[in-house]
């Protein structure tokens, strides 16, 4: 650290920017198949010794993530009791026992189902809550190969994450205090939103088409009675829903009511099977919360480059301009980023970037647009596919950078393109 004494401000912020560059493509790729969470953690650590962000900054950075780990928790404290309860198998079996025989009809109820869920508990709860139900699904409907169900999980986790401000959290983090309100924003977002489901299907089943016709569904799945637990897991699963839509509309954070309600479930369901919560505690993917921090720091790091201010001029001047322009521009270029270095960091520095440019709504909505449907083109471009990959490693699954981005290029330029064309239209 002593050899950064006195250098160039220049050089100190390329330096700043090449670990967090270096940190982010450790996420991405994973060598050694190191859980991403390392790398995140090791650059930001990185950033520390070397002075290039003081210890309070990196506390400071860690402080702002409060309200994402606060929601994560209590989303995996939800899924973790579902699953151990047995909803996800009850779930699983009802949802076959709709599919009457029919691959298709299968895949049509999972991405409607998906829709719902990421609407209204968010594109991370779908990622946590919705992937091991599908999987059982898939498991008790015999299937011989469960990923083109398990990939609606991930794509409609982005797809629909714009259609209200809670289904997304990154919503909140792009337009901070200038949050529109609930009848406004359905007015800006209701048909972009509508698009990017409606496409993201089409461009799914079209590809997914000669697996399903292959596939057979089985039609005798026995279902068992819901147990108690598990019906208090469900209960919670939507009263959840309930909390997070009233914290939206209130203009609360998100996180204090969604841990809030996964503990009492979980006090509730414990309570009544006497058991201790040491196996729920044991089983939760506690390996997000480092990763989402470390994330936070690079950020914070960044931020203090002055690459906000940089950027917040280039987006004023642009805009000036031509502001249908800079919103196409500002849109696909924050899709691309997105995936370059994920979508909680590019969410956050777009989300400072339009609040200092104080740029026209339309741009500001197609940067939400580019944040929250950008990410479906790499497995690594958003924080609920990370989680998703998370899941799918529980039930023995994975699934490869390369064979996702096929798909990826595939579903989202007609989502994006459609999605913010009807933005620009909507007005």
């Amino acid at each position: 650290m002593g050899g950064l004494i006195g250098a160039n401000p220049a050089t100190l912020n390329a330096l700043t920017w090449g670990i967090a560059g270096l940190a982010t493509a450790g996420v991405i790729t994973r060598p050694f198949r190191w859980p991403e969470a390392v790398w995140a953690v090791a650059g930001a650590a990185l950033l520390v010794l070397l002075g290039l962000i003081p210890i309070q900054g990196a506390l400071a950075g860690i402080a702002r993530g409060t309200d994402v780990y606060l929601f994560l928790v209590g989303m995996m404290l939800l899924a973790e009791l579902a699953r151990q309860e047995g909803l996800f198998d009850w779930l699983a079996a009802l949802a076959t026992g709709f599919a009457r025989g029919s691959a298709t009809r299968l895949f049509t109820l999972v991405y409607g189902v998906g829709t719902v869920v990421t609407v209204f508990l968010s594109n991370d709860a779908t990622a946590v809550v919705l992937t091991p139900a599908v999987y059982a699904a898939a498991k008790a409907a015999k299937v011989r190969e469960p990923l083109p169900y398990l990939f609606i999980c991930a794509f409609i986790a982005n797809a629909a994450s714009f259609v209200l401000p809670i289904s997304n959290p990154a919503n909140l983090v792009v337009f901070g205090d200038h949050m529109p309100p609930l009848r406004a924003w359905l007015a800006r977002f209701a048909l972009p939103s509508a698009l990017s489901i409606l496409a993201t299907y089409a461009v799914l089943r079209l590809t997914q088409a000669r697996a399903l016709a292959a596939e057979t569904v089985a039609t005798d799945v026995a279902r068992e009675p819901l147990t108690t637990g598990g019906r208090i897991a469900g209960l919670g699963i939507v009263l959840t829903a309930l909390a997070l839509t009233a914290a939206s509309a209130l203009g609360r954070d998100l996180g204090p009511p969604t841990l809030a309600m996964g503990t009492l479930t979980a006090a509730v369901v414990l309570l009544v099977k006497r058991e201790s919560p040491a196996a729920v505690v044991r089983d939760i993917s506690w390996g997000v919360l480092p990763l989402v921090a470390g994330l936070f720091v690079l950020v914070e790091a960044l931020q203090r480059t002055g690459l906000i201010r940089m950027l917040a001029d280039a987006l004023r001047a642009a805009a000036a301009d031509s502001a249908t322009g800079t919103a196409w521009g500002a849109g696909l270029l924050v899709a691309v980023a997105c995936n370059l270095v994920n979508n909680l960091p590019a969410g956050l520095i777009a989300g400072s970037t339009v609040q200092a440019a104080q740029v026209p709504d339309a741009v500001t909505g197609a940067v939400l647009i580019g944040v929250d449907l950008g990410p479906n083109l790499s497995v690594t471009g958003s924080l609920a596919t990370i989680l998703w990959l998370t899941a799918l490693r529980r039930e023995g699954e994975d699934v490869g950078a390369w064979t996702f981005l096929k798909l990826g290029l595939l579903v989202t330029p007609p989502a994006l393109v459609l999605a913010i064309a009807a933005l620009l239209w909507v007005g």
